[in-house]
């Protein structure tokens, strides 16, 4: 898998992909455990197959993230979320 057929999928595919990946891993390692395997380099490929997935997916989660927050801050004393000045009325003087 390229990391760029990757970001092209969405996140339901992209956790699908992940599971039967991890999958695939356990069943490398029984049969690397038995000898069953003579090909012991597919473990290799299937790990950075995962880790391109779970970085995708951490992307898309930042992104995603990152909109629903915007015009947000916390406040780093109460920690409490305000609305960044978007909804404050101006004070007479």
């Amino acid at each position: 898998m390229k990391i760029i057929e990757l970001r092209k999928l969405d996140i339901t595919k992209l956790n699908e992909s992940l599971t039967e990946a991890r999958n695939k891993n356990r069943e490398l390692r029984f049969s690397i455990a038995n000898n069953q395997l003579k090909n012991v380099r597919e473990l290799r490929v299937i790990k950075k197959d995962i880790s391109k997935l779970l970085t995708v997916l951490n992307e898309k989660r930042a992104i995603a993230e990152e909109t629903s927050t915007k015009g947000q801050t916390k406040d780093k004393v109460n920690g409490e979320v305000k609305d960044g000045g978007l909804g404050h009325k101006k004070a007479d003087k």
